[in-house]
């Protein structure tokens, strides 16, 4: 049993509930036990003195690819459509001992900034390139971190009219037995798996008709989720109506991917009746605000799709599209974004902590058990720091971790289970993961 004690409290229930002082008591099954205003009951355990600390549900990162951490800082001033075409040649070089050290540096970079589950969409499968869905499977738990990688994929090459080259892409056949292939041997459909799999065909621009319909498909069958990119730029807007005749929520919906068992990265550059449909139909959006920044991409209508009741998290996207992969500062960022775009209305600090969380846990479909500080769910959460220098005078926790300047984390958990504790991780170490990075850098750049 943990307690945690003396500590302001944001749950993110459905009130809402702030505890200025209050308490969580971690059981020993890995869930809440107890949360609430003021102390901690008596009783055995660890105890944890929370003061001058928040504590939050753990954050949930909706879109990553852990691989591009070995190639980040290149094609910094283009477009996606311009940067995909720089990276691609070199993403063809990858191989399993280079997306496990990508990985595994990405999911602790992650784990050090509050995040507690992690999807990833990987896509990218040289054939003489090992297992590299394993791979990362296995930097997850080294990390010891919650974990939704999706088996992603392409089809559409250069010469079909695509965007990726040939060397990077797979037979639809190919594709589809793969994805089925991998949901059987790792995914776990328990309320407190570790590792869930999802179906992840890579986007408009580089998959089939066919591939994204029979995935879909797919997915449905084994009952998982689906996961791809959508309106994330003009030049999409501009393929989806050149090749398909339509919006690219539009040609979503003709291949049966709107649902509440989907949800699309990114959601950029949506029209009212866009929006409209992803809330009719609960169909989610993993909001990524600093690579959208980064690449110029544009502003998403947060706003609108949250006023919508469209279920929305926070992303960081890629390492090679966002160098910071930093999800803490993810919700100032989300902030500001809505801010640029709808005023200071537009976003409040608990709505940003909101997407973090429990947005992020309904994109995912982990609301049951993740995404508030409420008794009977996993005890996955984590401790901020808010007494230093950086955030002295912020005298509201909540907002001091969501306006201030990314927050150290004290002390995080997974189940129950520490993760990282005062800045440091507790199952690797940080100068190792730093060291294998480089090593994968290396090779693939060479």
């Amino acid at each position: 049993m943990i307690i945690i004690d003396n500590v302001a409290v944001a749950t993110v229930d459905a009130a809402d509930t702030y505890h200025p002082s209050g308490h969580v008591v971690v059981g020993d099954d890995g869930r809440i036990a107890a949360v609430g205003a003021g102390p901690a009951p008596e009783g055995p355990g660890r105890r944890v003195d929370g003061a001058g600390c928040l504590v939050t549900p753990g954050l949930v990162n909706t879109h990553h690819h852990l691989y591009q951490w070995a190639t980040r800082g290149l094609a910094l001033d283009e477009t996606l459509f311009g940067w995909l075409t720089t990276l691609y040649p070199i993403w063809g070089r990858l191989d399993a001992e280079i997306v496990g050290a990508a990985a595994g540096a990405g999911l602790g970079v992650l784990a050090l900034s509050g995040c507690t589950l992690s999807m990833d969409h990987h896509y990218v499968f040289p054939r003489d390139g090992g297992d590299v869905l394993e791979a990362e499977i296995e930097a997850a738990r080294r990390i010891g971190l919650r974990f939704h990688p999706t088996r992603g994929s392409m089809d559409l090459s250069r010469k079909d009219g695509g965007l990726p080259p040939d060397n990077v892409v797979e037979t639809t056949d190919e594709a589809l037995a793969a994805t089925e292939r991998a949901i059987d041997r790792w995914h776990d459909p328990s309320p407190g798996a570790m590792l869930q799999i999802a179906v992840a065909p890579c986007s408009p621009f580089s998959v089939t008709t066919r591939l994204m319909t029979e995935a879909a498909a797919l997915a449905r069958r084994k009952g998982v989720r689906l996961h791809t990119h959508l309106a994330e730029t003009d030049d999409e807007e501009d393929f989806c109506r050149k090749r398909f005749g339509c919006t690219p929520v539009e040609y979503a919906e003709s291949v049966g991917w709107l649902g509440d068992d989907v949800w699309l990265a990114h959601g950029v550059h949506l029209d009212d009746p866009a929006i409209e449909r992803l809330g009719a139909t609960g169909t989610g959006v993993a909001h990524c605000p600093s690579s959208n920044a980064r690449l110029g991409a544009g502003v998403a209508r947060v706003r609108d799709l949250l006023d919508h009741a469209v279920p929305v998290g926070l992303g960081v996207d890629g390492a090679a599209s966002q160098e910071v992969s930093h999800l803490g500062a993810e919700l100032r960022q989300a902030l500001y974004t809505a801010r640029s775009r709808g005023g200071p209305t537009a976003m409040s600090a608990r709505q940003a902590l909101r997407l973090g969380t429990m947005g992020g846990a309904r994109c995912l479909g982990r609301q049951d058990d993740l995404g508030s500080l409420e008794i009977g769910k996993l005890a996955d959460l984590v401790v901020w720091r808010l007494d230093g220098l950086a955030h002295d005078g912020i005298d509201d926790r909540l907002a001091a971790l969501v306006f201030g300047p990314p927050a150290p984390v004290e002390l995080s958990l997974v189940g129950g289970r520490p993760v990282v504790e005062r800045g440091e991780l507790v199952h690797a170490d940080a100068e190792t993961l730093q060291r294998e990075a480089a090593v994968a850098h290396r090779r693939i750049l060479a």
